[in-house]
């Protein structure tokens, strides 16, 4: 049996699959974990790119990072969850493999982001580029979980 196979035929997957209030609760608490990464990040990144300025810079990045570790927590467990029902067929799909190279280079961007945030100077431009594609990938990774929906 291939392997997505055997993760659908997994006891609690079967029993996700078979509850009728079960599934719905898990992809909500994707959505509403994914619109509070996006809030997060996008607000940190706004942040770094000058805006809101009238907010404390270290307290609200550290409140803003912390919040957006959580939800991305949130978003993958349930995402693993919502795949594993169709685990078979999302895994044949461009755009769910798009959005998991995204979220790869967003994970990517953000680990870049450290490093260049510790260093001690001359790191302002190269900060704001990667404030602005962290925006541009998370956006995609949403777009492209909406295509999976309705493929």
């Amino acid at each position: 049996m291939e392997p997505f196979q055997v993760i659908e035929q997994l006891t609690f997957v079967r029993l996700l699959k078979a509850s009728f209030v079960a599934y719905p609760v898990v992809n909500a608490v994707h959505i509403a974990a994914i619109g509070a990464l996006l809030t997060s990040v996008t607000l940190l990144d706004l942040r770094i790119l000058g805006a809101l300025r009238t907010l404390p810079e270290r307290p609200f990045m550290v409140l803003m990072r912390k919040v957006a570790l959580l939800a991305f927590g949130a978003a993958a467990l349930s995402g693993l969850l919502l795949f594993s029902v169709r685990a078979s067929h999302y895994a044949q799909l461009p755009v769910f493999l798009a959005k998991m190279a995204l979220i790869a280079l967003a994970g990517t961007n953000f680990v870049v982001f450290a490093a260049v945030e510790s260093g001690k100077q001359g790191h302002g431009l190269a900060l704001r580029f990667l404030a602005l594609l962290s925006i541009v990938l998370w956006c995609a990774t949403l777009l492209c979980g909406r295509f999976i929906g309705f493929l």
